[in-house]
């Protein structure tokens, strides 16, 4: 059987043994992306143990997964599970659903985190923080023993910002058209434009404010920003930015959920 995304993951540990064979003679179920999320996260969810201190992550994907740890909390399957929520939003989920919480002051060793991602390049480096929660998805995820990322296979791509789509960068309020400018003079040969995030529609629309107070700039890139780790550092050393949606050598694991079916790559 085929390696899932050979031009990924290609020096990992891939299990294969989810992928749907090509030679199958079964006709392929056609799923939505919301279903492929689902298949990720609770395949994620397969890796959580009784006793353990769980990060659980925010947005679409990570959603299924935070439900998944509930029902099986309720049916006995898991007991004493601790989670540490990455955002206001993931915190009412879980207290809606009965999930015992705590914070990264009690437990500051997480066990196991799991979360979704906007982008996952070959190197298994992320972008996150498209819906707002990165500065604290980062705390958390920085402070955990295995850091499970679920995806379903459109996040795939060849170069961190090869989406097109925008990698976040959490700043504050204080004169942000300027921090905006320097942020772009840093990526000028990439092509960098940056926008201010702001809420909703219409012409009245107002700077979208992250759980902490803070301001997002959306960077866009048109090639390659170059080294990570430099690209990093450079954003970093900038006053008034308070952390980028950069996630690198952090995850451990990665779920991919596509066509064949799902693949779980691990770091070595």
């Amino acid at each position: 059987m085929a390696v899932a995304y050979p031009q990924f993951f290609g020096t990992k540990k891939v299990d294969t043994s989810l992928m749907v064979s090509s030679s199958s003679s079964v006709s392929p179920v056609i799923l939505s992306q919301d279903e492929l999320k689902k298949i990720a996260a609770y395949k994620a969810v397969e890796f959580v143990e009784s006793g353990m201190v769980v990060g659980l992550g925010t947005g679409s994907t990570a959603k299924h997964a935070v439900d998944k740890i509930a029902e099986l909390l309720h049916s006995g399957k898991l007991k004493n599970i601790v989670g540490i929520p990455t955002s206001k939003i993931t915190h009412e989920q879980a207290v809606s659903l009965g999930i015992p919480l705590s914070d990264l002051n009690k437990h500051p060793i997480v066990d196991l985190a799991i979360d979704g991602a906007d982008e996952v390049d070959p190197q298994m480096n992320l972008v996150k923080g498209r819906g707002g929660s990165l500065l604290r998805e980062k705390m958390v995820e920085a402070a955990t023993k295995k850091f499970i990322v679920i995806v379903d296979e459109s996040k795939l791509v060849n170069y961190i910002g090869g989406s097109g789509l925008a990698m976040p960068v959490e700043i504050v309020p204080f004169c942000w058209e300027f921090t905006l400018k320097r942020l772009e003079m840093l990526f000028i040969e990439a092509g960098c434009v940056g926008k201010l995030r702001t809420t909703g529609g219409g012409g009245d629309e107002e700077p979208y404010v992250t759980d902490n107070g803070n301001y997002i700039i959306d960077l866009y890139f048109k090639k390659d920003m170059g080294d990570l780790k430099d690209a990093s550092d450079a954003i970093l050393r900038l006053a008034g930015v308070v952390e980028h949606g950069m996630f690198i050598d952090m995850a451990t694991t990665v779920i991919v959920a596509g066509k064949l079916g799902v693949s779980v790559t691990n770091k070595l």
